[in-house]
C-alpha cells in the first residue's frame, strides 16, 4: 500500500519545490484544474511516459486524482512503485480538497 501524505505536508512540499506532483485523472480534467506543477499521468501511460516524465527513480513524487473514492491515484502509485521508483506516496483527498481549502490550482 502506497503511503500517504496529508494537504499541508504536500503544500509544504510543493512550496520548498521538493516533491514532484503527479495528477492521474488527466484528460480535461487535469486541463480544467490541477495541481501547482503537477504532470498528467494516467495509469495506461505510465509505462510509456514515466521514464521520460519522471526520470529520477529516487525522486519524491505525490499522486493525486479528485477525492478518497477515486482509484486512480492508487493505481498510478502502484504502478510506479512496481516499475521501481523508491519515494511514491498518495494525496488521498484530492484536488477536491485541495480546492475546497482554498488552495491555488492550474490550468491548461
Amino acid at each position: 500500500m502506497t503511503a500517504l501524505i496529508t494537504r499541508n505536508e504536500l503544500q509544504a512540499a510543493i512550496d520548498a519545490g521538493t516533491v514532484t506532483v503527479v495528477d492521474a485523472l488527466g484528460g480535461d480534467y487535469y486541463a480544467q484544474q490541477h495541481l501547482p506543477g503537477a504532470l498528467a499521468l494516467v495509469r495506461d501511460e505510465v509505462d510509456d511516459l514515466a521514464p521520460s516524465l519522471l526520470p529520477d527513480l529516487d525522486a519524491a513524487i505525490v499522486t493525486y486524482c479528485s477525492n478518497p473514492a477515486c482509484p486512480n491515484s492508487g493505481q498510478v502509485a502502484d504502478r510506479l512503485t512496481a516499475l521501481g521508483y523508491t519515494n511514491v506516496r498518495k494525496y488521498r483527498e484530492g484536488i477536491e480538497d485541495w480546492a475546497g481549502a482554498g488552495l491555488p490550482i492550474e490550468s491548461a
